[in-house]
């Protein structure tokens, strides 16, 4: 009997809702709008850390990476006594390989800090690519795997030869409509052979994709040749298996003492895993969120309040009818569980119709911006429509005990 009734007056509030059809969907708008806030922001944060996670273990699970500065997401800018800090140097690297029992394998990358790196081969110029110097090993460290040709050896980085390995989508924007492989390009003038191509990677960030997709690489010496004064280093420390952690506490120890660093001061580096720089950015969208609740929660709060007030010019439109049915038997509880029912099934709809959205926007933006992710997570269309719900039951209640609480026979002389 209590499930018919629920049933009744479930059915009773779609009609209700039905008969007011625009004035229903005016009601909920502002419950829409925050279910759409949630999941659109959530569904995007979650894709970005997706695409993240896999980027950074793309570059293997057991490196450590290393820089005189602070890696990972940023606000704002870097304190001062950070660019005073002294830049890494191979020599650093090559200790850490010889002292460290966890380490198995050390490569570093040379980056051209205060030079403009121009690559073109004939008339098409090469745009936002990441140029660096690294020695032979550094396919191996960083898990950048080959797809076309190879990478180039010990012998052509001792001598200083003029090679390069370019990722896929600098050869596409070089060599649209041909092979890459034995041709040269030329780099701030200098003519470079083409020796390899790498495979397309997985992951990356907005707006970019995945770097190593437009990296541009030639050998260490060789650039150390070009651009002698450039001498920023970013290192990658490759743990043997299943000693990351013990790799990280020797590395940094190593380093404090290259480094002069004091006992009691801070690293002036920084050292960060996959997991690390996940937990940084993490704490960066943590931030993103909670400005999204709190936006959101203002719709919903607005949408509340719509939907209160609604009820309560819907109690008074229809007092001959609460009128009615507590003439004919109808309890205080039966009055204020229709209404509840009635606000609760507004609320639900309004949150049905924000998830419908969220998804369509999602695929909207995949389909817009590729490189921008979008992954809807079950948590965020499950709270939304949770909170909606909530939302009918707690903005309805006043207007359902105002409704409980008329005299019936007061409610059959309304007028």
């Amino acid at each position: 009997m209590r499930v018919f009734k629920q049933r009744e007056n479930i059915a009773m509030a779609m009609q209700t809702l039905v008969a007011h059809k625009f004035r229903s969907f005016l009601t909920v708008l502002g419950i829409i709008i925050g279910v759409l806030t949630v999941i659109v922001i959530a569904s995007i944060l979650t894709g970005m850390r997706q695409n993240i996670i896999t980027f950074v273990e793309d570059f293997g699970t057991d490196n450590i990476f290393a820089f005189h500065l602070s890696m990972g997401p940023q606000l704002g800018r870097r304190p001062r006594d950070e660019w005073l800090r002294k830049p890494l140097v191979p020599a650093d690297a090559l200790a850490i390989k010889e002292q460290c029992p966890s380490v198995h394998d050390v490569a570093w990358e040379g980056i051209p800090w205060r030079t403009n790196i121009s690559v073109k081969h004939q008339g098409n110029i090469l745009r936002n690519f990441n140029f660096n110097g690294v020695p032979a090993n550094y396919s191996s460290v960083a898990n950048l795997k080959i797809d076309q040709g190879r990478f180039f050896t010990e012998t052509e980085d001792d001598h200083r030869m003029s090679v390069v390995v370019i990722g896929p989508d600098a050869k596409e924007a070089m060599f649209p409509l041909s092979d890459a492989i034995g041709k040269q390009i030329l780099i701030n003038g200098h003519p470079f052979t083409v020796v390899g191509i790498t495979q397309k990677a997985k992951g990356g960030f907005i707006g970019e994709g995945n770097e190593r997709d437009r990296q541009v690489v030639i050998p260490y010496e060789t650039f150390h040749k070009l651009w002698p004064y450039e001498d920023k280093h970013f290192v990658l420390i490759q743990c043997k298996s299943g000693m990351l952690s013990k790799g990280l506490d020797e590395s940094e120890s190593l380093l404090r003492r290259r480094r002069g660093v004091k006992p009691k001061d801070p690293d002036n580096f920084d050292l960060t895993t996959a997991d690390r720089f996940v937990q940084q950015f993490d704490s960066i969208t943590a931030m993103v969120g909670l400005i999204a609740i709190a936006i959101s929660g203002i719709g919903l709060l607005v949408g509340g309040i719509g939907v209160m007030n609604i009820m309560l010019v819907s109690v008074t439109e229809r007092t001959r009818e609460i009128g009615v049915r507590k003439a004919i038997g109808a309890t205080r509880r039966d009055i204020i569980v229709q209404f509840l029912f009635e606000a609760m099934t507004l609320t639900a709809v309004g949150g049905v119709l924000g998830i419908i959205l969220a998804v369509a926007a999602s695929y909207i933006i995949v389909a817009l911006v590729p490189s921008l992710p979008a992954s809807i997570p079950a948590w965020a269309v499950i709270t939304g429509f949770t909170v909606s719900v909530s939302i009918g039951l707690v903005f309805g209640v006043w207007p359902a005990r105002k409704a409980a609480m008329l005299d019936p026979i007061e409610a059959l002389r309304y007028e």
